[in-house]
């Protein structure tokens, strides 16, 4: 599936700390009581460790089953394409000692993300998704726009999408989730990228409280990112077949990203100001930039994401 993101661009919470990088560890099944609620604003994270733990989601009412049911395919409706496969969602964060940060996850369907049009429902869980970070050699990072295959058409985004639930049963583990990123960027813009070649960098989370974990890629020569999106848009629409991304871009900075045109996921700008200032920390000497993504971005506080947030 396509990025998942909040609407427009809002204000972003980001101060940097000082850290140090640490290992990041598998899922285990965890109890977590806290419920993911939307921020106020665009949060920004660099933990050095992330911990998964899965989490039952909280049960809906029998009006909100319904309303939940007649929104759903009010959306199928309007848009064939969606379909109501296993998602996971975010149910909650919280810090795990200074750098760490524990992502409590938990199974659901896509029919659940449409309990956001409904007034007065409760039951609705923030997105859980990744997406990567594909820079050019000469600094610039890759973005696409969605296309009408998506829930969202014209708005840009990173390559990314949806996290998919493991097997009943089975832990949801990082290396999952980088699998799942290499994944993404390969179908939405022909890269074929190592899962192991890519980073784990940031954690974003949206205004309506989305979750998203970002890898970084190696930077590519910009003519290859165009070469190989175009000849997979083209071989695609020779077979009748949509893309994710109906057109790319290459952005240097956050100002050329208010310059696109249509809408955009609210955590880019940010994102780009982070990968920016990123990029000018790991200068090689000379002032050329190195060629190896720094597996020490930069750091940011860990808000205290245990304190309840605003639902809308």
């Amino acid at each position: 599936m396509g990025t998942v993101g909040a609407g427009a661009a809002v204000a972003e919470a980001v101060r940097p700390v000082a850290g140090r990088p640490g290992s990041s560890t598998l899922c285990q099944h965890e109890p977590v009581t806290e419920r993911q609620l939307a921020p106020a604003e665009v949060e920004v994270l660099a933990p050095a460790r992330i911990r998964l733990a899965e989490t039952a989601a909280p049960e809906l009412s029998s009006d909100e089953c319904a309303a939940m049911d007649r929104a759903w395919a009010e959306a199928v409706e309007a848009n064939p394409t969606f379909f109501d496969g296993p998602v996971a969602v975010c149910a909650g964060l919280r810090p795990d000692g200074p750098q760490g940060l524990v992502l409590a996850w938990a199974r659901t369907t896509y029919r659940r993300f449409v309990l956001r049009r409904v007034p007065g429902a409760t039951g609705w869980l923030p997105a859980l998704f990744v997406a990567v970070v594909q820079p050019t050699d000469d600094g610039r990072v890759l973005v696409g726009r969605m296309s009408g295959l998506t829930a969202h058409p014209g708005r840009w985004g990173l390559p990314g999408g949806n996290v998919e639930p493991p097997e009943h049963g089975d832990l949801l583990g990082l290396p999952a989730l980088q699998r799942h990123a290499a994944r993404e960027l390969l179908e939405e813009t022909g890269l074929d990228t190592r899962p192991e070649h890519l980073t784990q960098w940031l954690v974003v989370r949206g205004a309506n409280g989305n979750v998203g974990v970002l890898y970084l890629a190696p930077p590519r020569p910009a003519g290859e990112l165009r070469d190989h999106f175009t000849a997979m848009l083209a071989a695609e629409r020779a077979r009748g077949v949509e893309l994710e991304f109906d057109e790319m871009a290459l952005l240097a900075t956050p100002s050329e990203a208010a310059d696109l045109t249509g809408p955009q996921v609210d955590y880019l700008q940010p994102v780009l100001r982070h990968y920016d200032e990123h990029r000018r920390s790991t200068a090689a000497p000379g002032g050329a930039a190195s060629d190896t993504p720094d597996p020490q971005p930069v750091r940011t506080v860990m808000p205290p994401l245990d304190v309840p947030r605003s639902s809308r």
